[in-house]
């Protein structure tokens, strides 16, 4: 089993910065505070984009510290990393044990994904 590299200082501080919900309910009324979105969002735009940052081991594998990704309006996490891992197949080799997070929360798969947001894909990482 291949352990992920170390990540720079700048990356910690990055996933530092992170909220986390360790209550499960807490992460529950958050996803579900997500899926509901505001008719007045959805208006004439089919699409949303939204910025994708890697993270350690996903950095390594993707080539790229991030992106802009384009998907439907109404989409989920789960849909963006479906098409993420179209675009870097390598990927899938780590989509087991990653963590997601939106806007610096971390979020269950089926939260929705709305124009301007940032998805961290947060692999394991060790180091101390």
């Amino acid at each position: 089993m291949l352990l992920p590299p170390l990540i720079s200082q700048t990356e910690r501080h990055q996933i530092v910065g992170i909220r986390v919900f360790f209550a499960m309910d807490g992460v529950n009324r958050e996803a579900n505070n997500r899926e509901k979105i505001d008719e007045t969002e959805i208006d004439s735009k089919s699409s949303v984009e939204i910025r994708v940052l890697f993270f350690a081991r996903a950095r390594d594998l993707t080539g790229v510290a991030d992106m802009p990704l384009e998907v439907p309006t109404g989409s989920t996490t789960q849909d963006c990393m479906e098409k993420i891992f179209s675009q870097f197949p390598s990927l899938k080799d780590i989509g087991g044990c990653i963590v997601l997070a939106l806007n610096e929360e971390y979020v269950v798969d089926s939260a929705i994904v709305r124009n301007r947001d940032e998805l961290a894909i947060i692999p394991p990482i060790s180091g101390g």
